[in-house]
């Protein structure tokens, strides 16, 4: 069974996701028979305007969320167990509210996301969903009394607003999803540390016997953009190991001028001077021939500090 890994891997996704905007619980558990609710988020109180980034998942992390993914498609029963959870949590919030002698808000009462891969029209049909205006294709909200949509990833539309929430789809569905989160700029907000997800979901289906035949699909998918982005890591450390070594050198050799210069210069303007960028250490050296004094070399530092 992959289920598990799958399971993890999109609770690490989502609390990566969100972390930055609020307080995420994964596995938060609930009174009853022990539920657990997968992922359970609070907003910060000074919403923070790069929620937009995550599209339509940002829409959601709005207001307090109970997200619930599945890598397969979500059966009657677990979507009535979801809801179940949501009313759990609703009656411990009165009852907290009540011990306090305050009124819960609407607003403080978490809304239901269930995230379902597929799910059928008569599934849908059966629960009263209803498409609401402003929302997506693939949101389908249950009354409203539920504070509960189903969000079919299979249904929602490929944009940048989707892409979020389609890399915990399956198949064809996640993997375009994957090929347009390689193709975003490297310094995206969220790329590099979702690739590092999904790299890591790679090796733990990898030691797995019984793969299903998506799993082994993705497995493909991802092995050459694992090699090149490895091979891409390691040149990038190469190159900063250059650069590191050609500023190393360059430190030496600027003490060296100096002390032959002004004479030997106390500990603290070392540090000062190994603390310059390359560039800096360039203009140094060829300020410093029109140095006399140890005083004109704090004057010069002095100056790249202002």
């Amino acid at each position: 069974m992959t289920r598990f890994i799958h399971d993890k891997f999109a609770k690490d996704y989502l609390e990566e996701l969100l972390k930055d905007y609020g307080e995420v619980k994964a596995s938060e558990k609930v009174s009853g028979e022990i539920k657990e609710i997968d992922v359970l988020f609070t907003p910060a109180k000074q919403q923070n305007s790069n929620l937009q980034i995550l599209g339509l998942l940002g829409r959601f992390a709005e207001h307090p969320a109970i997200i619930e993914p599945y890598r397969n498609p979500a059966s009657t029963d677990e979507i009535c167990d979801c809801i179940l959870k949501l009313l759990e949590i609703k009656a411990l919030l009165r009852r907290e509210a009540k011990a306090n002698k305050t009124k819960l808000q609407d607003s403080e009462i978490p809304r239901l996301w269930v995230l379902t891969p597929t799910i059928s029209e008569t599934r849908l049909s059966s629960f009263g969903t209803m498409q609401k205006p402003g929302w997506l294709s693939g949101v389908h909200f249950l009354p409203d009394a539920l504070r509960t949509a189903i969000v079919a990833i299979h249904q929602l539309p490929q944009t940048p607003e989707t892409l979020w929430l389609r890399l915990l789809g399956r198949g064809s569905v996640q993997s375009q999803a994957i090929i347009e989160l390689q193709a975003l700029p490297l310094d995206y907000p969220y790329q590099k540390a979702t690739l590092e997800l999904v790299y890591n979901l790679r090796e733990n289906l990898r030691v797995n016997q019984e793969l299903e035949a998506d799993d082994r699909e993705l497995i493909m998918q991802l092995e050459p953009l694992y090699q090149r982005d490895r091979e891409q890591a390691k040149e990038e450390g190469r190159q900063e190991g250059r650069q590191e070594g050609r500023q190393e050198g360059k430190q030496g050799l600027i003490l060296r001028l100096l002390n032959r210069r002004i004479g030997e210069i106390d500990a603290s303007l070392i540090e000062r001077i190994q603390g310059l960028s390359l560039e800096e250490l360039e203009n140094l050296g060829e300020a410093l021939l029109d140095f006399s004094s140890v005083a004109d070399l704090e004057t010069w530092l002095n100056q790249q500090s202002i």
